[in-house]
């Protein structure tokens, strides 16, 4: 059913959609939701805030059944139909992934509910939750935590759909450990480009799940996964140290993700001629000595931070704390910048969430983002970080820049997703917003700079979130891995239909 249009009003939209004679109208989609040919404003936005293209019509569906009508509709329709179809999560794409300019959108938050997520705690493998597609990664934590359990790996923000980060990769400082959020799925339900509902995992339909997984949107929407827990901690020791020196920086992270006995999240941060360090940092991280944090200043200088998290509960703190002691004594940073705060698991993993709720007190989380993020080889990262900080990276001051070291065994090289070829990667991502039209050109120059030294030393680098013009940058950025991403896309989506905002194909032209 179309919500409250009639089946004429709908055989017209249809056409108009499709560009297509009224004597050609196709039969209404049977749909449990309904579609909105109005007010859809906010599918042509993102959390990039750079790329606004209004779909003709947004899909509110109730069922999965009704994403797959819509898309065996449009296949039906054959390659004249120029319709195309994006899922769209919690919109915090950042060049315009999850639009489908004169498309259809589908809003895949209509699907989520907490009636819908459904945890397994044991049996002969490790506990998991099933859950929507569009249910966000914040309300998967809050159920699993009521029966004592969490999923392994995360994003830094919470506030984003399963489906969104599935279709990238997933990636936080656990990733080091547990690989990202698409190494840790057990299943997913997927509908592909020619509306086929299948359910698929390594051990049934498995080269339609690792094409998914990591893959862009290009291959099928996923509208459910089951996704594998642990037992969840009740607290967590948050620990911030500062460097002066990069190679020392980066040989104390590398140590500490290689360790058997280590910290449980490890991330670092570049500060470039900032001030007010401690406390402005992107989240709400509280040091116990605040008189201490307030008065340290970078005095201009380039400083790199060690943000590191233990995981425990009440009754082992004491045990914990000589870790930690132990742990830190074999690292080399500024003795005098040892800062340190205890918060709840929770508070911990949302802590993204509570800097956003500031930010929008001051009208800076709509602003546009021009992000980039970067997966540089490890034999690489000292010649990038002479290149880039302090030199064409100037300040800080507009947002963080996020620097940490991954290890390649914890990924699935038969997902979509593709990383360097060394065992040890980074990621470097520069997290900015921009203020006024000339700051946001100012801070896409320099993305491009940067991205243009990385050609010239030939650094081997691959974009995280990738954002390319054309084919041909498409096919450099998959290298070799790009003839299995083609004959997976004319196998699940032969003709293009699916994910149209990230311009790897377009609908009606050869795919191979």
């Amino acid at each position: 059913m179309f919500g409250n249009l009639n089946s004429n009003i709908v055989l017209l939209l249809c056409c108009m959609l499709l560009s297509l004679p009224l004597s050609a109208a196709p039969i209404p989609i049977p749909v449990h939701g309904h579609f909105a040919f109005s007010g859809n404003e906010f599918a042509a936005r993102d959390f990039g805030n750079q790329l606004h293209s209004l779909p003709w019509a947004v899909l509110h569906p109730k069922k999965a059944s009704d994403v797959a009508a819509t898309i065996k509709h449009v296949w039906q329709m054959g390659p004249a139909a120029s319709l195309t179809v994006a899922a769209r999560g919690h919109g915090h794409s950042l060049q315009g992934q999850a639009q489908a300019p004169q498309g259809i959108v589908v809003n895949m938050e209509s699907l989520r509910g907490p009636h819908e997520m459904h945890l397994v705690k044991g049996g002969p493998s490790s506990p998991y939750v099933d859950t929507p597609a569009g249910e966000l990664w914040i309300n998967v934590l809050h159920h699993c935590l009521k029966h004592g359990l969490a999923p392994k790996s995360w994003t830094d923000y919470l506030h984003l759909t399963v489906g969104g980060t599935l279709s990238n990769a997933g990636i936080s400082g656990q990733a080091f450990r547990h690989g990202p959020q698409i190494s840790n799925v057990r299943q997913l339900e997927v509908i592909t480009g020619k509306g086929d509902l299948v359910v698929c995992s390594d051990d049934n339909n498995a080269d339609l799940f690792h094409a998914v997984l990591g893959g862009l949107g290009q291959f099928g929407i996923i509208t459910r996964a089951r996704i594998s827990l642990e037992p969840a901690p009740k607290m967590v020791k948050w620990i911030r140290v500062l460097y002066s020196d990069f190679a020392t920086f980066a040989r104390d992270q590398e140590r500490l993700i290689s360790a058997e006995k280590t910290f449980d999240y490890i991330e670092g941060l570049v500060i470039v001629n900032r001030t007010g360090l401690i406390n402005n940092w992107r989240s709400s991280f509280n040091p116990q000595d605040p008189d201490q944090a307030s008065h340290f200043v970078s005095d201009g200088r380039t400083l790199f931070c060690l943000e590191l998290t233990k995981n425990f509960n009440p009754d082992d703190e004491a045990d914990i704390d000589k870790e930690i002691k132990w742990l830190l004594s074999e690292l080399s940073y500024i003795p005098s910048t040892l800062f340190v705060t205890q918060v709840s698991y929770v508070e911990f993993l949302d802590r993204v969430h509570a800097a956003e709720l500031k930010m929008r007190s001051k009208g800076l989380w709509d602003l546009p983002h021009p992000w980039l993020n970067l997966l540089v080889p490890r034999s690489k990262i000292h010649t990038f970080a002479d290149g880039v900080f302090g030199n064409i990276l100037t300040d800080t001051n507009n947002g963080p820049v996020l620097i940490y070291p991954l290890n390649k065994s914890k990924w699935d090289n038969r997902t979509s997703f593709v990383t360097p070829d060394e065992d040890v990667f980074y990621l470097v991502a520069f997290l900015p917003h921009a203020a006024e039209s000339e700051g946001l050109q100012n801070l896409l120059n320099q993305n491009r700079r940067i991205l243009n030294f990385c050609d010239a030393a030939e650094l081997g680098v691959k974009q995280y979130l990738p954002h390319y013009k054309t084919q041909e940058e498409w096919r450099a950025h998959f290298g070799a891995r790009w003839e299995i991403f083609a004959q997976r896309k004319s196998a699940y989506d032969p003709l293009a239909i699916l994910a149209p905002g990230q311009r790897i194909f377009q609908k009606s032209i050869s795919i191979l």
